[in-house]
């Protein structure tokens, strides 16, 4: 992917060298209820891949308040040089790129789009949804309207998922930004009409989340629309965010798990609907195409 060195971004914050007293995560986020030990592991595993808690859009709305600014809990990283200074320096450029292509968006439908704000940390952070530690990956938070990551997730994504290259790490990015824009959009109203009008159970929260995953996956393919549109994408960069797709996919998950492939169980959807959603997104550009909820089946 072709990117610009030095963009400057006040939407990216870099508090990995900031101290802050470790404690109790603030007010305001919902946490994932109770499950089997084996489900719990498959969310374990799906959230370290894309670090996204949906407890919130499933269980009612949440309101979204002035919060005070993310304090990083644990050990402050060396002083010294940064071996992640090109990544961060990516970030700030992906990230704007992004959240320009989204501002945009709205802009065309005479919306506004209040800008995320997107924290990197190390070892762990305390944020509006509670405290997030590199254990669970990149993450978006609807209670403060803010993304966080660890860089070593960068790693993992090219060592343990088999996707490498920064047009995938650009994908996982664009996913979490894909929630702050279902957060505008209120996403999580059709998420709670969905599991109430299904009888509200574990499967039909479960049956929810696959719908807002997807949907996330798709604004990301809008994205990357927009992206191709500004000649940023190079030979292969779409197949290595189709690749990142699929290997995040439930069912590969499970696989991996060593546990029975369970479509009841999925909160994220398989390789094939992630990849096919993002497609969707990536081939028409268009928000309007996104909308996993009114179809039969994702």
């Amino acid at each position: 992917m072709k990117w610009t060195r030095g963009t400057k971004n006040d939407d990216v914050v870099d508090v990995r060298g900031a101290g802050g007293a470790s404690g109790g995560g603030l007010s305001g986020g919902a946490k994932l209820g109770g499950g089997s030990v084996v489900t719990l592991l498959i969310i374990f595993v799906i959230a370290k891949a894309t670090g996204v808690d949906v407890s919130s859009l499933l269980g009612g709305s949440t309101t979204t308040t002035s919060q005070p600014t993310p304090k990083p809990t644990g050990p402050t990283p060396p002083v010294g040089l940064d071996p992640h200074a090109e990544d961060v320096d990516y970030i700030r450029f992906v990230m704007k790129d992004i959240q320009d292509a989204f501002e945009a968006k709205f802009a065309a439908a005479g919306k506004p789009y209040p800008r995320a704000k997107l924290y990197v940390f190390a070892n762990s952070i305390d944020t509006a949804c509670g405290r997030s530690s590199s254990a669970i990956g990149p993450f978006y938070c609807p209670g403060d309207a803010q993304a966080y990551i660890d860089l070593s997730f960068f790693r993992e994504l090219s060592d343990r998922f088999g996707a490498p290259g920064r047009f995938a790490q650009a994908y996982v990015l664009a996913h979490e930004i894909g929630h702050h824009v279902q957060n505008l959009l209120d996403a999580d109203a059709q998420a709670a009409h969905l599991v109430k009008g299904n009888g509200g159970g574990k499967a039909a929260k479960n049956a929810a989340s696959v719908r807002i995953e997807l949907q996330a996956d798709c604004y990301a393919g809008v994205w990357g629309n927009a992206a191709k549109g500004k000649k940023l994408l190079e030979v292969d960069d779409l197949e290595s965010a189709i690749v990142a797709a699929q290997a995040i996919g439930d069912d590969r998950l499970q696989k991996q798990a060593g546990v029975d492939v369970n479509s009841e169980t999925w909160t994220h959807g398989s390789s094939a609907q992630r990849v096919k959603w993002f497609r969707r997104g990536f081939d028409s550009g268009s928000l309007d195409a996104c909308d996993t909820f009114s179809v039969e089946s994702p």
